[in-house]
């Protein structure tokens, strides 16, 4: 079975408990290419400064309200929610750090986060009282109900494969996979097209240096500890998941004046 293919047999047989067994590596292919469908048609016009700067604190207040403030506690229901303790050792470790800052950076992840909108002479108010776009209050609702309501694996994978995952997942299991780009911090959009200074970026400096350890313990948990039964429901809880960010991003995006060309 082609990785196309195994995705393909997830999202059409998921719901309908199919009865084939699902091996291992199918599993791992269709989580990596649902991660390699995470991507937006309007991140290049974030990346490359065309949204315009007035405009831009609608994209850190949606981020910042849908899951990066309250990353920790979805996180926390995957862990209190697991019976397994080298799997609850892991996320702890996970929650440690976005909880505390304690490995890297000395402060919570969440609190991290607002020196952009600081740094950028954003009101911060803002920020303790976002009214959510209706598709990402859709998608918030997609990561309460993968984290509460379908089992500690599906919460496990959406928050620390989906959420903290990018489209180069495949580079941080197989060495011979592209990597996730690590540009030097000039080159960050935020400083180089909204004048962002380098020292705000304390968030960015954080996940670089935490960031390694994450994946590799969020694979190692995947691959070692989910087994074949729960497999077909993580997999649709991570497709949910793509759908609904995607929905989001286009929220967002119509919000901040980029028009799909």
């Amino acid at each position: 079975m082609t990785a196309a293919e195994s995705l393909l047999f997830f999202e059409r047989h998921a719901a309908a408990h199919y009865s084939a067994r699902v091996d291992r590596e199918s599993f791992k292919e269709a989580l990596l290419e649902i991660m390699e469908r995470k991507v937006h048609w309007a991140w290049p016009a974030f990346a490359k400064g065309r949204v315009p700067k007035e405009l831009f604190h609608i994209h850190l207040e949606q981020e910042y309200a849908t899951y990066v403030r309250d990353f920790p506690v979805l996180l926390g229901w995957a862990y209190v929610s697991c019976p397994i303790a080298k799997v609850r050792q892991e996320l702890a470790e996970n929650l440690y750090e976005e909880e505390t800052g304690g490995i890297s950076a000395g402060r919570p992840h969440p609190e991290l986060f607002l020196e952009y909108p600081r740094g950028l002479g954003m009101d911060l108010a803002r920020f303790s009282c976002v009214e959510l776009l209706p598709k990402a209050a859709a998608f918030r609702a997609v990561l309460d109900d993968a984290t509460r309501n379908r089992g500690w694996q599906a919460a496990t994978a959406v928050t620390t494969i989906f959420l903290e995952g990018t489209s180069f997942e495949r580079g941080e299991i197989d060495e011979s996979a592209p990597k996730r780009p690590v540009p030097p911090l000039s080159e960050h959009p935020l400083v180089k097209y909204y004048g962002l200074p380098i020292e705000a970026l304390a968030l960015t400096k954080a996940h670089r240096s935490v960031e390694g350890s994450h994946r590799a313990a969020a694979w190692r948990v995947i691959m070692n500890h989910i087994e074949e039964p729960a497999r077909r429901g993580v997999v649709a809880a991570m497709h949910d998941a793509l759908e609904a960010w995607q929905a989001y991003r286009d929220d967002v995006a119509h919000a901040c004046g980029v028009t799909r060309v």
